[in-house]
């Protein structure tokens, strides 16, 4: 065989590949355990792109390690589109300044970008056990007992994480960090007075601060949050860099073929548009992105920048 044929051969093949994606159940890794925000808004990507695409979207949840575990699954599947994953601020930009040279994956390189999902606010809430209203109070509480309030978060590495240490630098307390293996599980002990304070992204806290289960004291988002419209936000307290919302995205194995990230990326942004999932969205406290390949690689490159910035800046240790 020719070295022509055969480089015609192998472009037929993948013409092929992307003209009958999907022709069996695709994987949606998710990188977390069931409970949390990822999983919350991966779970109605996944519905929504399988009635879009008319395969199955099958969520597989993999957790562990701040979200790195999945992450590094989802970079060494095959890449022929039968297994996507979700990629978040924790995967993507906290985990890989945190491990630095440790971390078994690059965050720009060892994965086909499509596009983000969403973005959502973050928040910080207390048990309602926590002798304080609001946040005046708690960080009054924080500094007279300083070391004696623990704080979940889904794992070294995570954003909660980096919120927590962040929020610490910006209040001037100190907390104690209790990892866990997920948003989930730290949202349970959380709940259960384990703990007395969570950072987390809005979705997955929110029903419970509706229900008075936590008492939330900020929101990271450039305004406040209409579910929420008495919690003030990170900003108007005076504490900006705290004040960064989340992302959601959707992603794949490194050299994806363009005609399979392409159909995805359509199918997503069309199921973007739809009343059902917009409203599904909206009652997660979530606003829909839906944004190119390329505006997702230089939003997340430009992310990575300015958290590795201020981690260097305000000499935010996470251990």
């Amino acid at each position: 065989m020719s070295r022509l044929l055969a480089v015609l051969l192998l472009l037929a093949a993948g013409h092929a590949l992307g003209q009958a994606w999907p022709a069996k159940p695709v994987t949606l890794l998710i990188p977390f355990p069931p409970g949390g925000s990822t999983d919350i808004l991966g779970r109605i990507t996944a519905e929504a792109l399988g009635r879009e695409l008319g395969q199955p979207f099958v969520v597989d949840n993999r957790g562990g390690a701040g979200g790195a575990v999945g992450a590094k699954a989802i970079a060494d599947a095959a890449p022929d589109g039968y297994l996507l994953g979700m990629a978040t601020i924790s995967t993507h930009v906290v985990n890989p300044i945190v491990q630095g040279d440790k971390l078994r994956y690059d965050p720009l390189r060892d994965f086909t970008l499509i596009s983000q999902i969403a973005a959502v606010p973050n928040v910080v809430s207390i048990h309602p056990g926590v002798p304080a209203k609001d946040m005046k109070e708690f960080i009054a509480l924080a500094r007279r007992e300083p070391g004696k309030l623990n704080f979940a978060t889904p794992g070294v590495g995570s954003l909660g994480h980096l919120i927590g240490e962040t929020f610490k630098y910006s209040a001037n307390v100190n907390l104690t960090h209790v990892p866990y293996r997920g948003a989930g599980p730290a949202l349970n002990d959380a709940l259960a007075g384990q703990v007395q304070v969570i950072f987390d992204n809005l979705p997955a806290s929110l029903p419970h601060i509706q229900a008075g289960k936590l008492r939330a004291l900020a929101v990271a988002s450039e305004r406040r949050v209409p579910a929420v419209p008495d919690i003030p936000t990170f900003g108007e307290l005076g504490m900006p860099l705290v004040n960064d919302p989340s992302w959601f995205a959707l992603i794949g194995p490194a050299k994806l073929p363009s005609e399979v990230a392409a159909r995805v990326h359509g199918a997503l942004v069309a199921v973007l548009k739809q009343p059902e999932v917009l409203k599904r969205f909206e009652a997660n406290a979530a606003t829909p992105v839906g944004n190119s390949p390329e505006a997702f690689r230089k939003a997340l490159a430009d992310t990575i920048d300015s958290t590795r910035r201020v981690v260097r800046e305000a000499n935010l240790k996470f251990e």
